[in-house]
């Protein structure tokens, strides 16, 4: 009934024939493949990774990937490219809101149904400001989509964990508050979320509820765990930059009541992908950490999915 996979960026020193053969050799349905430009520069952390260049998509290419993916059993649950489309530098966002329709575009090549991204932000302006913002740059990126019948996914992540990223944050699409001035900016049924239900634990809100307010806008899902550190928090408070007082973890690890969230899934009909996000810290030092990663993941996970 729900499919899992996994996103490939944790995966980012191999290619993408590597990344189809671990999800196939180990039981899963699907992968979130990231699809950064080649020429990237991006450091962050889990970013620039490039496991199918969709600037490079000749008819060619378009057969070998479907035929790996046929050839493993499994299919791509969505296109990943997670940039800030509303960054204050108008060249730059001017090239990830190009890469992200470029992104779009490759998806209907492949006929994969989803592309999962960022809204943007500009920190240093209000939500208001923001919304405003978004509502001159994102008609246009959705109706690309809508031209070829791909659904957007927008993750709720704040993108607020260090200096760099301050006060506001790198992702206007932190709350369901905003949510709703988004989908009443951009009504179409193509326009929904990548939910997260990590991002909720720190911000101190539901992790369940939104699950079924917006059903209808689910287009994908990611499994990610937050745990809290009271004792951190209390010394710190909530105006600290989030990481000073929470660490993202692997599924069942962290605070995110896994059995409400899953019957919460269920309750409404979701059909999609359920896709594991590995962001812990304390499995990055080696390829091996890595891999114990996601099928740790997966087993914990399995208890739920049948």
């Amino acid at each position: 009934m729900l499919k899992l996979g996994f996103n490939s960026a944790i995966l980012g020193d191999f290619g993408f024939d590597h990344v189809v053969k671990f999800a196939g050799n180990n039981g899963f349905s699907c992968v979130e493949m990231m699809c950064w430009p080649a020429d990237n520069a991006d450091s962050r952390r889990y970013a620039g990774v490039t496991h199918i260049n969709v600037s490079d998509l000749s008819p060619e290419r378009v057969f070998n990937i479907k035929h790996a993916l046929k050839e493993a059993n499994i299919f791509i649950s969505a296109l990943g490219y997670y940039p800030n489309p509303l960054d204050p530098d108008e060249a730059r966002s001017g090239f990830y809101i190009e890469h992200i329709k470029e992104v779009i575009r490759g998806a209907a090549k492949l006929d994969i149904p989803v592309v999962t991204t960022f809204i943007g932000r500009d920190p240093a302006k209000s939500i208001k400001d923001n919304l405003a913002k978004f509502a001159d740059v994102w008609p246009a990126i959705v109706k690309v989509a809508e031209e070829h019948n791909v659904k957007i996914g927008i993750e709720n992540c704040p993108m607020f964990f260090t200096d760099d990223e301050w006060p506001g944050g790198k992702n206007l699409a932190i709350s369901p508050a905003v949510w709703d001035r988004m989908f009443e900016i951009i009504p179409s049924p193509i326009f929904g979320l990548n939910y997260d239900p990590s991002h909720m634990i720190w911000q101190m809100m539901s992790e369940t509820k939104p699950i079924y307010d917006y059903k209808d806008r689910l287009h994908h899902i990611h499994l990610k765990d937050a745990k809290i550190y009271k004792d951190k928090l209390d010394r710190v408070g909530i105006m600290a930059n989030p990481l000073e007082y929470h660490s993202p973890k692997l599924p069942g690890l962290g605070d995110v009541n896994w059995r409400a969230f899953f019957a919460a899934l269920t309750d409404v009909r979701y059909r999609g992908p359920v896709v594991i996000e590995v962001e812990d810290k304390a499995y990055e030092s080696s390829i091996t950490d890595v891999q114990s990663a996601i099928l740790t993941s997966k087993n914990y996970l399995s208890q739920f999915l049948g």
